[in-house]
């Protein structure tokens, strides 16, 4: 049995898939990872919605209306399914204006917006449970009149915000795709760039 630090060694963004379905159980192992995410307060605000339907998935790979890259392998039209992340806010709300997180008998003043915090690590997981059982994943944005056509073709309710979007498949070679990425512009940081310990700054 692997480890985690072998799952991140092969962990990319993979946009070329072979279209081949993935089995419904191996998607639902993916997805209930989503009940071991951590959440602010245990409020478990995190919402997936998963589509693995062939026409719908046709549906979505058709909403964009950018013109395509040339030199890029297909990527939505091959995916076995689309994992959309979202969150509700109101949970953390009503969650933390119960009596054992009042705060001077209010709700805290939120430092950051922890429902997206939380469903960034919700998508973490997808993309690890995705990778142990043998496929690859993308994480996309979703902008503007996108997010509208998608929220209207999958009945998104306006109390979710949609947080990112994950294409799921068995993964084929995308060379065009990584050649166009930013990870083939920009180098790797190296560890002591991004970690530091104990005081941020040396002392003056």
């Amino acid at each position: 049995m692997g480890s985690l630090y072998d799952l991140l060694k092969q962990r990319r963004m993979v946009r070329h898939y072979s279209g081949e379905p993935v089995p419904r159980d191996v998607l639902e192992r993916i997805v209930a990872t989503v009940r071991r995410a951590p959440s602010a307060g245990f409020s478990q605000g995190q919402r997936l919605l998963v589509v693995d339907d062939p026409p719908l998935l046709a549906q979505i790979a058709a909403l964009g209306d950018d013109e395509p890259l040339e030199g890029v392998e297909p990527w939505f039209e091959t995916a076995a399914a689309q994992v959309f992340v979202m969150t509700r806010e109101a949970d953390y709300h009503e969650r933390y204006q119960r009596d054992d997180k009042l705060q001077d008998g209010e709700e805290i003043e939120w430092p950051v917006p922890f429902w997206h915090v939380d469903a960034g690590a919700a998508m973490m997981l997808i993309l690890l449970a995705a990778i142990e059982e043998g496929l690859a994943a993308a994480v996309y944005g979703i902008f503007g009149d996108d997010e509208r056509k998608l929220r209207g073709l999958l009945r998104i309710s306006d109390d979710l915000t949609l947080v990112a979007g994950v294409s799921i498949g068995y993964p084929l070679p995308d060379p065009g795709w990584s050649s166009k990425t930013s990870r083939a512009t920009q180098r790797r940081r190296q560890v002591d760039e991004l970690v530091h310990w104990n005081r941020w700054a040396q002392a003056l």
